[in-house]
């Protein structure tokens, strides 16, 4: 019994705070660490690979391992008899709550690069049960949540965007994210059309946040200077603008 750690110390040193309860650590071999706390202890996730740093069958993930028997059978032209058994589908949605607690806390602490990679990971884990799944009920197990993690996914590429200050990217990402959804099959599942109303409203709410915020551009500028002219009856101004704004036109087309 002697090698159990009594955690008191560590959590009195770190008091719960809901509102400040994640946090980057450098490990005892230097490695970047997520710890976070809870009421009553402390989790702790690796930052590359699965969050548990567990290799199943040697490999990064279960998601690596069955992509590439997949890859082994395309390669033979078997793709038509691989499938994904029911305990296979177990693993896989196992394997990415793990990746769904991880990238939650990465948006938290606006680590938008981890959490898009995070992301993108599990919505290949999506596309590859609802393809291969051997049971009906496992293709659809995901698809519920499809609408939220595309939610996730587009707001923190767009946050991303917008700190690089390229507004019209951001607002691009956040349209696009707005039609893919939007484009969904409707499913007979109350938690998918909760989230896909929700995560609609809360992407229309961004990019409207981002289209208020946005820079005027030189274009833009000289044509509300225009209005404005109009408006004022600055007829000679309103002219010299028109004109400034059809030469800048014309250097944007060539």
């Amino acid at each position: 019994m002697s090698d159990i750690i009594d955690l008191r110390t560590l959590l009195k040193n770190w008091p719960y705070d809901p509102e400040n309860d994640a946090r980057l650590v450098a490990g005892e071999d230097g490695r970047q660490i997520l710890q976070v706390r809870t009421p009553v202890g402390v989790e702790q996730y690796e930052m590359e690979g699965r969050p548990d740093g567990e290799q199943p069958h040697g490999m990064e993930s279960f998601l690596e391992f069955h992509l590439k028997q997949l890859e082994e059978a395309k390669a033979k032209g078997q793709e038509s008899d691989f499938d994904l058994a029911p305990r296979e589908c177990g693993e896989l949605f196992h394997e990415g709550t793990l990746y769904y607690f991880r990238y939650v806390r990465l948006f938290q602490l606006r680590d938008w690069v981890r959490t898009i990679r995070d992301t993108n990971r599990n919505l290949r884990v999506f596309d590859l049960v609802h393809r291969y799944a051997r049971r009906e009920e496992d293709q659809q197990f995901l698809e519920k949540w499809r609408p939220y993690i595309l939610r996730v996914q587009a707001s923190a590429s767009a946050m991303l965007e917008l700190e690089k200050g390229s507004y019209d990217k951001a607002l691009r990402l956040a349209t696009e994210a707005i039609e893919k959804i939007e484009s969904l099959g409707n499913m007979d599942e109350e938690t998918f059309s909760f989230e896909k109303e929700r995560s609609l409203t809360a992407l229309k709410d961004l990019r409207a946040q981002i289209q208020k915020n946005r820079p005027l551009s030189e274009l833009e500028q000289l044509e509300k200077q225009m209005d404005h002219a109009i408006e004022r009856q600055e007829f000679e101004r309103a002219a010299n603008l028109r004109d400034r704004i059809r030469e800048l036109r014309k250097q944007h087309i060539c």
